[in-house]
């Protein structure tokens, strides 16, 4: 039986089945709730209430999250709430999966220009009756390529195009292959992407000049369907057209930035005549639509590892007729094409000596070139630096905290566009941790010290907690910082750093003896390298030897773009590496147990 749920307050009316729940009705009317725990309704981010209509009674789960008091007041989960009648649904905007500060910014490294495809002016003798070649013919011919390969896509409106440009035009050639045809004076475009677990970043590229045009960074909307890689890859085992549905929102959100950059530029969708797409190995696997079952079981292997060009329209890119998706190749199951590109777009390979590289995000890959070999890990740590599982953490949108200091006993923040405090990101949690045991209000083994703060420091309903932002400061919000908050911080950076250590016991080195730790992603554009010294997550090293590089997976996503000669030695790059699966190694446990202390 078919129901109707209206949203409020944005008014979207969708229609829904019975059984269904609110969270399943939110994605298909393509609002995007917080689900950071992928709809096991352990997280409490995705709460509505429910105004009017018929749902099913609260569960357990709803009951530990929410309490009696707010399940009461109709308060619920909207991925354990049932649909059994016409419903109206109220959405709060700290459950909406709110636009958040993306990067986009890398470093520009130059790199020596030669793109998969090239732009030719072409001028035809227009057919007589006496000249009987065909459209085909003749433009090959003019190429000086005898043998060219005109794919159907391109060969449908070929003539058309042709005629449209009085037989003057721009040939977009890939080898011996014709990728489109253009007006003259139309300068081939590639389009770049680091495709995130959480955020995408998009770049549009001038082939013939390397010259970046625009760029755009936007949300993954596949975390509508599950925070992190496991929760996704648990939607696809779970539901039929899981994988589809993971497929076709991240093509059709690629499609829209595409679009979006060339408006731009005054563009058409139809220049972008190749294109570079990096992730990790789950993102890649979703991205193609291959299976992603066998990457959540050990041994985690990937169903492809290889580098892959692919025509961009049987991925559903409207690109130029017969663009192709170039994917750069991956490591290990958890370790990606993205990887890949960092390094590539770091420019950590050329440094010399022993060098440290940590991409962070909702995974952490790491990887240690030491004495002529290379070594690599995934480690997963970016949930609660992302704000997952932290009572007040959020993603960097406006309103977050991203700074805080705590001098002679006050209490300094700094929030993302100057707004009013609405939670903690990523920078800021790490700020807390840090600032709370610089000041001797925290312990190495995460205990906050009731006597110390100044009142700031009190005993919650879930154990001790720190007040960041009283009610009184910030406008009757208050945002505290708990026990349970700082374990999960321990446990992140202490798997961080427990992947370094293992790569530098593998290695034969000592920390003292890293040259340089480059540090890329989002997050590690904005945190403080100085804080993540201070509570252990990095190596206690001078700070001049550590280098923030921005999304340098985007960069090299960029040089992939524009130079095949990259393409191919990032292929002997992954062959190089070794991967080392941290799960197997005996001395994770005492290494990861040390690595809890904040010291």
């Amino acid at each position: 039986m078919t129901f109707f749920i209206d949203f409020e307050p944005n008014g979207r009316r969708v229609p829904g089945k019975d059984g269904d729940t609110i969270l399943e009705a939110a994605q298909q009317a393509g609002i995007m709730l917080n689900v950071t725990c992928g709809g096991e309704g352990i997280c409490g981010h995705c709460v509505v209430r429910v105004m009017a209509g018929a749902v099913s009674a609260p569960n357990v789960n709803e009951e530990t999250e929410l309490g009696a008091e707010q399940t009461r007041e109709d308060w619920r989960l909207a991925c354990q709430t049932h649909i059994l009648g016409d419903v109206r649904v109220h959405i709060p905007p700290e459950s909406l999966a709110t636009a958040q500060r993306t990067q986009t910014e890398g470093r520009e490294i130059p790199v020596d220009l030669h793109p998969a495809v090239r732009s030719v002016e072409v001028r035809l003798p227009e057919p007589t009756i006496k000249d009987q070649r065909s459209d085909a013919t003749r433009l090959g011919e003019t190429l000086g390529i005898p043998d060219l390969h005109i794919p159907l896509s391109v060969l449908r409106t070929l003539s058309n195009d042709l005629r449209e440009h009085t037989f003057h035009a721009c040939a977009f050639v890939r080898d011996s292959t014709l990728v489109g045809i253009r007006p003259p004076g139309t300068p081939a475009l590639g389009f770049a992407v680091d495709l995130g677990t959480t955020k995408l970043a998009g770049y549009l590229v001038d082939l013939a000049s390397g010259q970046t045009l625009a760029s755009a960074g936007a949300m993954n909307p596949q975390i509508a369907y599950g925070e992190d890689v496991m929760a996704r890859i648990s939607h696809t085992m779970s539901k039929p057209e899981g994988g589809e549905q993971l497929r076709s929102t991240v093509v059709a959100a690629l499609n829209s930035m595409a679009g979006e950059l060339c408006v731009q530029v005054k563009r058409s969708m139809r220049d972008i005549a190749d294109a570079v797409v990096v992730g990790n190995t789950a993102m890649h696997h979703l991205f193609l639509g291959l299976p992603v079952r066998q990457l959540g079981l050990a041994p985690y292997l990937p169903a492809e590892s290889a580098a892959l060009d692919l025509p961009a329209d049987q991925i559903g890119l409207a690109l130029a007729p017969a663009a192709n998706v170039h994917l750069l190749p991956n490591i290990a199951g958890f370790v990606g094409a993205d990887h890949v590109a960092m390094l590539l777009g770091s420019g950590m390979l050329e440094h010399g000596g022993i060098v440290l590289g940590m991409d962070i995000g909702t995974n952490t890959e790491i990887s240690l070139i030491a004495h002529g070999k290379h070594y690599a890990c995934s480690t997963a740590s970016g949930p609660a630096f992302e704000g997952a599982h932290i009572r007040h953490g959020m993603r960097a949108a406006p309103g977050a905290i991203e700074k805080v200091v705590i001098h002679d006993g006050q209490v300094l923040l700094q929030t993302i566009d100057n707004q009013p405090a609405v939670g903690l990101c990523g920078s800021g949690i790490l700020d807390v941790v840090a600032q709370l045991h610089r000041a001797g209000w925290l312990n190495e083994r995460g205990g906050l010290d009731l006597s110390r703060g100044g009142g700031r420091i009190r005993q919650g309903e879930r154990g001790a907690e720190f007040v960041v932002a009283s009610a009184q400061e910030n406008g009757g919000r208050e945002i505290t910082f708990s026990r349970s908050d700082v374990n999960e911080i321990q446990l992140a950076k202490g798997a961080m750093r427990t992947g370094a250590n293992i790569l530098l016991q593998k290695a034969g080195v000592s920390e003292q003896e890293i040259d340089a730790i480059f540090i890329a992603g989002a997050f590690g554009t904005y945190l403080d390298v100085q804080s993540g010294i201070d509570i252990g997550m990095f190596p206690c090293l001078p700070k001049e030897r550590f280098q923030q590089v921005g999304n340098a997976a985007g960069s090299g996503a960029r040089m992939a773009l524009l130079s095949t000669e990259k393409r191919r030695e990032v292929v002997a790059i992954a062959r190089r590496v070794q991967y080392v699966e941290l799960t197997t190694e005996k001395s994770f446990p005492s290494l990861f147990a040390k690595a809890l202390m904040l010291e």
